[in-house]
Order: C-alpha cells, then structure tokens, then sequence
C-alpha cells in the first residue's frame, strides 16, 4: 500500500473532487423507514443483530421491510422466532460502528452480521486499523453469546461503473486489502460471506446504480440466511 503513495498524491486533487461528488450523492437519499427492532416468527429462537453502515440500514430502499435486513428477519422467520435488531447509519466506519456497539446494551445474540468496509474503503483506513477494528467488533459479539459472525464481504470496485476514474481505481485497489483481511480472519464462528458479483447486474441496482435494487437486497439475504441455517 505504502508504494502506491506517490500516486495517491499526485492524483489527490482530482479523487477528493470526486469523492465529495460521490458523497454530495448519497447524503440526498431519503432515510429508510420502518422499525428497527422487532420479534417475528415461530420455533426456536433466534437473537439477530445487524450492525453496518448504508446497506445495512437499507439505503436506496423504500422501506427496511424491503431492505436486506428486513428480508433477512423475514427468511429466518420461517423457521425461528427472530428478536432482531438493526444498528446501522450511512457511511459509518469500523471504528465508528465499534464506538456505537459499546455504547449498546446489547443483550444476548446468538447471530451477528456485519456489513462494513465501505467507509473504511472511502477513508483509506489501513488494512491493520481495519483489521484490528473488526477484531475487536467480532469479541463484543462473542462476549454476549455470538455463535455465528457474518462478515460481509466487500465489492469489485472496479465493476462500478457509476464511480469515476481514476478515483475507481483508488478505491478498487483498497477495496481488495480490506476484503483480504476478512477473507484471512476467517474461522469459525467468524465468517465471511463473499460478496456476490451478480449483484453488480444493472437490473440489481437501482436507477442511478449508486445503491443496491430491493431485488438485490433480497438475493443476499437468501444468501445469508442459506449459510446461517446451515450453522444452527
């Protein structure tokens, strides 16, 4: 990482330019209505606790129902009762979303997923900060009871054609480290759920194609809850 410095620099003027376009972006989507909290379901139970940053609070979606936590709870529902709950906020970094868990009273949890890395991405966080963030997220979780920690894994940047270069290939590039560190800090009941690329499809996104389609919310979390099924 440290090699490519000198031209992070030289580049400097143009990437924050279109960073701050890209930010200007996201911060005029509407927030996500709907409930953050609930219990639904029958059968065993099942404490599910969603901590991340846009996706996770369904960005771009038009409610959280429709969102990937609210197909989550409702895919798992058909099997648990789920006491679920959703901690998430847009752009929230790992070190931001570890300085929120500790202000929870979280209870017990059986199932966390996490979604995080796109801030750190954005921010340039270096792979050790973010590794040692996720690490100490991941014993939070443990510490009242995890069984199971999804960690979500994070997008091929270079496939977004929305973001312009060559601040796409900046963020590509850091992208990658990011996504190597949860793919190593893998181990049971640590998990990463690799991102899928066929959510990059254009009838996956949504009409400005800066944020996943309610369709695309709800491919993953089938996935997710495919692989969560198959730990309990």
């Amino acid at each position: 990482m440290l090699a490519l410095l000198p031209i992070r620099l030289a580049l400097a003027p143009i990437t924050l330019t279109q960073a701050l376009a890209s930010w200007r972006r996201l911060t005029r989507l509407p927030p996500v209505p709907g409930a953050r909290q609930g219990v639904v379901g029958s059968g065993p139970a099942l404490r599910l606790f969603i901590l991340g940053d846009g996706a996770a609070a369904g960005l771009g979606a038009p409610s959280l129902e429709q969102s990937f936590a609210g197909y989550l709870v409702a895919d798992l529902a058909r099997d648990f009762t789920v006491h679920w709950r959703v901690e998430a906020r847009l752009m929230a970094t790992s070190a931001q979303a570890l300085r929120h868990l500790r202000a929870l009273d979280l209870g017990r949890i059986d199932v966390a997923v996490t979604a995080l890395g796109i801030a750190d991405m954005r921010r340039q966080v270096s792979p050790r900060r973010f590794r040692n963030q996720q690490r100490a997220i991941a014993q939070l979780l443990l510490d009242h009871g995890a069984r199971q920690i999804w960690r979500t894994g994070l997008p091929p940047v270079e496939r977004l054609p929305h973001l312009p270069q060559p601040w796409r290939m900046m963020l590509a590039i850091h992208a990658r480290a990011l996504d190597k560190v949860l793919e190593q800090d893998t181990h049971p009941p640590i998990y990463r759920l690799p991102y899928d690329q066929a959510l990059l499809r254009p009838d996956l996104r949504t009409s400005d194609r800066l944020v996943p389609s309610t369709a695309a919310y709800a491919e993953w979390a089938r996935r997710q809850a495919r692989e969560i099924r198959l730990r309990v």
